[in-house]
């Protein structure tokens, strides 16, 4: 195994490919992301944004290509709950809660530790539970919801409940797929606060079609087309980018 480029970095693909029935869907794809980074991902339909995800996060084995974590952790021999614990979160595009109890039991049921079934909800937290919980809801700012059913919030609630969800179980790398697809603009807004926020103590990568978001995030882009990179760096320097320009902006 190749360790010299990973040295230092937390993701680092190289040379990644895979192949769904002749469809070439990620086509030698390298990227490298540092600790504490947030890293926007755009591209066109079918560019391979959503299987990147899949094979960071162990749902998808890459045919060839080396996918690392950390110092030399290979997440290719790795199932999902392994990738899991190791500390990689995934936020799917269409949040998924707990939609009959309240925000409060939902982040209760996230936290990192003994939640099974015989345990959770009956037992009392802990104070050291308590706090971590009040912790979340300052940063996904539903403090005051703390005792709504997650079902009778907004959709864009239910996106930073999910968000809170993740950070209750504490990961070093978050993956986030169209946060802000069919919020408002307000609650656009205030998820790339929320995302900056998190991107403090964690690093982020973020697929998104909405630029005005992604510039929001004012961090480095990457963008993908047909499986490979297309383009990186600033928004200003993608978005000037002929290529991307022809395939994505353009369109």
């Amino acid at each position: 195994m190749t360790i010299g480029p990973v040295s230092g970095s937390l993701l680092y693909l190289n040379g990644v490919s895979v192949s769904f029935d002749g469809f070439r869907a990620i086509n030698n794809l390298s990227l490298v992301l540092e600790p504490g980074e947030m890293r926007a991902v755009i591209g066109p339909n079918g560019a391979g944004k959503t299987t990147m995800m899949d094979i960071i996060t162990g749902k998808t084995r890459p045919d060839e290509g080396q996918v690392i974590f950390g110092a030399e952790t290979d997440l290719t021999r790795l199932d999902e709950p392994a990738i899991a614990a190791l500390g990689i979160g995934r936020k799917f595009q269409k949040p998924t809660v707990f939609e009959p109890h309240t925000v409060w039991d939902n982040l209760l049921l996230a936290l990192a530790g003994d939640r099974r079934p015989r345990f959770t909800l009956w037992a009392r937290e802990t104070s050291e539970e308590q706090d971590r919980i009040e912790e979340i809801l300052a940063t996904i700012r539903l403090g005051d919801l703390r005792r709504m059913r997650a079902g009778d919030l907004s959709h864009g609630q239910k996106q930073w409940l999910e968000i809170g969800m993740l950070l209750a179980q504490e990961p070093q790398l978050l993956l986030v797929d169209e946060p802000v697809a069919g919020m408002t603009d307000s609650e656009t807004a205030q998820t790339a606060d929320l995302l900056r926020e998190i991107n403090r103590t964690r690093s982020v990568v973020v697929v998104e079609h909405d630029m005005e978001f992604v510039r929001a995030l004012g961090v480095k882009v990457t963008v993908l087309h047909e499986g490979s990179v297309l383009s990186e760096g600033s928004i200003d320097h993608v978005s000037a980018d002929p290529k991307v320009i022809e395939v994505y902006l353009g369109r």
